[in-house]
């Protein structure tokens, strides 16, 4: 059974002035001649790991890793009731990616990432088309409203227990519509004690939705304090606004894609983020592979780790 590339040591890393008062944090990994790749983060808002980068055979790529505005060792820390978040919307991370891309150097990339990251490179890519080679997307999301309707509402009939604890955290208003949108206006509170509260109640229902896998175990609950507080702060806010996009517009735009090779990697066992948008998406762009899991949900598995393997060394050599 193949296994992740082992963890290389970062190449280069800074801090690159992206405007507005914020700073993201970079790494480069593998080969500084190998074939550009981005991998993007979840959340929005977790911030960066390096083993994210294992999936991409060091001798044959370069690979980029960047906390997004708000998250990780990027400034201002959205953990600082200070930093603007209206100044962090996915319209400032595509441009942030694209202000990082020329920083580096790099005509065109391969982009990567998983739940919110697969988001995030699909509003880039439709935007920027002629700077992406190859896509590579795992438990695929697309910002709309139903799909977050789903997660922080629909999929409670599996968990009505967790979920009453989690409506339960916001004010009376809030929860018979946009629970986001409460939560996000309790993550703005000047106590520190009612944002921790706040955040705290956002992870365990996160942690609730995927304890069902086949690997459980605890993701967001288990994070230092002020990782959760900002990953809570920003992930409420991208909730709450739709993630600034129209209904359904990264699907419908998807046209923009082609001619982009795309493999969409998606376990069939994930309650957080439903099939569908996956197959909907490979409808709408022809030049992606889907590729379902029958074994997987939204977390790593065996099956899922060899997909991504698969995907990612088949496109090594790939040249334009």
């Amino acid at each position: 059974m193949a296994d992740w590339y082992p963890q290389p040591e970062p190449v280069d890393e800074g801090l690159l002035d992206v405007g507005d008062g914020n700073r993201i944090f970079w790494q480069t990994f593998g080969n500084p001649d190998g074939k550009p790749a981005v991998m993007l983060h979840g959340g929005p808002g977790t911030g960066a790991a390096p083993g994210m980068v294992r999936g991409f055979d060091p001798a044959r790529y370069r690979v980029v890793l960047f906390d997004q505005r708000g998250s990780g060792r990027s400034t201002p820390h959205a953990s600082d009731p200070a930093a603007d978040m209206s100044v962090n919307t996915t319209w400032h991370l595509v441009a942030d990616l694209e202000a990082l891309r020329e920083h580096l150097g790099i005509d065109r990339w391969l982009l990567s990432g998983g739940s919110w990251g697969s988001t995030l490179a699909l509003a880039y890519a439709e935007c920027h088309p002629h700077r992406v080679s190859e896509i590579v997307l795992s438990a695929i999301t697309s910002g709309r409203r139903w799909e977050a309707d789903w997660l922080y509402r629909g999929v409670a009939r599996f968990f009505p227990e967790e979920f009453q604890r989690f409506e339960s955290g916001v004010a009376p208003e809030y929860r018979d519509g946009n629970l986001a949108v409460g939560y996000s206006w309790l993550m703005e509170s000047p106590d520190r004690t009612v944002r921790e509260r706040a955040a705290r109640d956002w992870c365990r229902w996160e942690d609730a939705v995927l304890s069902l896998e086949p690997n459980p175990k605890v993701l967001m609950s288990g994070k230092d304090i002020d990782a959760m507080v900002a990953f809570v702060r920003i992930c409420a806010h991208y909730v709450a606004h739709d993630a600034w996009l129209d209904e359904g517009q990264l699907i419908r735009d998807a046209d923009r894609l082609a001619g982009i090779p795309g493999v969409l990697i998606h376990g069939r066992l994930d309650l957080s983020c439903p099939l569908d948008t996956a197959w909907e998406l490979a409808q709408a762009w022809p030049d992606a592979k889907l590729v379902p899991l029958a074994d997987a949900g939204h977390k790593g598995s065996d099956s899922k780790r060899e997909a991504s393997l698969a995907a990612l060394d088949g496109f090594a050599d790939r040249r334009d």
